[in-house]
């Protein structure tokens, strides 16, 4: 074991993976708002959108508007999330400075969702790779599916660090490994992630969790406590994934910062100001936030 770090960086994924599955359309200013209300908190990355093709995920077809519009803030990075090559040329137009791609551990997650094999769906961000490294952009690769997959069930470690290896060699500065489905438990979360920091330096991972089944902090605790110093979460829960049965949402930035802060660990926001962004953001998606300490705050 590691050791718990004493200073953890929240990676706040609220406005593009917290929102892209939100049926009605959210207006652009409304989550340029989001964007600048969080940057206020203490956060210093927070992803902003993400620059997938209009007709996959209509609610972040406003990504170059939304992007333009946000008070960038000194000291806070926005990335951004890109599937392609035409994906990151509308990015570095709109002026990001980090991107972030993505692929599954799961052949099958991978199949479904983009209908590529995980090998085609590296091969289609390697020219990403390459002009991010000439524009001087940050990349940031994500891993989904570590922990389980909604269609082929177990996903092997192997799988899992071959995948996340491959990313990181390729030139990503760090990787998120991401239990999309929530189905993790916090042995198996601490036996996948020292098998990725076999081949992967801990200093260039950070977690990813979903709290379908209720067990999102816990694995985050079980992380922390392998050294990991990098948590992705999202301001009132928001988000989760269309192929987990009873999928919840991302675990809430707002439990995440408490739970840190209990333990003496310093994350640099300012806890009271982010529960009140979440609890606006639920009240203008007209729905109660996910975040347990946010409920408790008001209740």
């Amino acid at each position: 074991m590691s050791g718990v770090p004493r200073r953890v960086r929240i990676v706040e994924v609220g406005p593009r993976d917290g929102l892209q599955n939100e049926k009605a359309i959210i207006p652009a200013a409304t989550k340029v708002e989001l964007v600048n209300r969080l940057s206020r908190t203490g956060l210093r990355t927070i992803e902003a959108t993400s620059f997938v093709s209009p007709k996959w995920v209509p609610q972040l077809a406003d990504a170059a508007e939304v992007f333009a519009a946000i008070d960038k803030r000194p000291g806070v990075r926005y990335p951004v999330l890109v599937p392609n090559e035409q994906g990151y040329d509308r990015a570095h137009a709109a002026g990001a400075r980090e991107v972030a791609v993505f692929s599954a551990a799961s052949e099958m997650f991978n199949r479904k969702n983009i209908n590529a094999s995980i090998d085609e769906s590296i091969e289609r961000f390697l020219p990403v790779m390459e002009k991010a490294r000439a524009h001087g952009v940050a990349v940031r690769g994500y891993v989904s599916t570590v922990l389980g997959c909604p269609y082929q069930g177990e996903v092997p470690l192997r799988d899992v660090v071959r995948v996340a290896s491959r990313m990181h060699a390729l030139g990503c500065y760090e990787i998120s490994l991401g239990d999309t489905i929530g189905i993790g438990t916090p042995g198996k979360a601490r036996a996948m992630l020292r098998a990725v920091a076999g081949d992967v330096p801990i200093e260039a991972l950070a977690v990813h969790f979903h709290d379908t089944r209720g067990q999102a902090l816990a694995n985050v605790l079980a992380c922390l406590e392998e050294g990991v110093a990098v948590v992705d979460s999202s301001v009132s829960g928001t988000g989760g994934c269309p192929y987990a049965k009873g999928a919840t949402g991302n675990v809430a930035s707002e439990d995440v910062v408490y739970m840190l802060e209990g333990m003496g660990i310093d994350t640099g926001i300012d806890l009271p100001a982010l529960i009140e962004t979440g609890l606006w953001l639920s009240s203008q998606l007209g729905h109660e936030t996910a975040s347990k300490v946010a409920r408790a705050s008001i209740g």
